[in-house]
């Protein structure tokens, strides 16, 4: 591929590239980062770079930095998560309220709603429905599913009060 070449495929696959990474990533800079990183490597191999395939090998080069760089910002978060689990274990006393806060907020609104409608606010099944749109028998069942997420939540030996 020849300097000329390369300035060609620059300017013809450029944005065709950053769109389709941008709309896997949803982040206009890691697009932005990914495209460069991409477009310096063809440039680094561009005697080993073929120009009738330049496209080709411009996207798998931009798609296989896409799925590293995914995979590095899930390992970071997964850590930071661990980390996090790992000081809420570490602390000798729980608060309570805390633990119940961080139980509901991992709820969905409308379980979220319909518990404190029932446990804390004292509803019946048949006045929550009214409420909220839904029959009776949608409440009792999406009621029974977020209990079973906050016990699940609960029960886990680092937020047992």
């Amino acid at each position: 591929m020849t300097d000329r070449e390369y300035n060609d495929c620059v300017r013809l696959y450029a944005d065709n590239v950053y769109r389709f990474i941008l709309k896997n990533l949803r982040n206009e800079e890691d697009a932005k980062d990914i495209i460069q990183s991409a477009f310096e490597k063809m440039w680094k191999n561009r005697d080993a770079v073929d120009s009738e395939r330049s496209k080709s090998y411009l996207f798998t080069v931009a798609y296989n930095q896409m799925i590293d760089h995914i995979r590095k910002v899930k390992r970071i978060s997964l850590k930071e998560e661990f980390q996090e689990e790992l000081k809420v274990i570490d602390k000798p006393q729980h608060n309570a309220r805390k633990v119940l806060e961080e139980a509901l907020s991992r709820l969905n609104e409308t379980q979220r709603s319909l518990v404190m409608l029932k446990d804390y606010e004292g509803y019946s099944y048949e006045e929550i429905g009214k409420i909220t749109g839904l029959n009776e028998s949608q409440v009792k069942v999406y009621l029974h599913r977020a209990r079973l997420q906050l016990k699940d939540y609960l029960v886990k030996v680092e937020n047992v009060i």
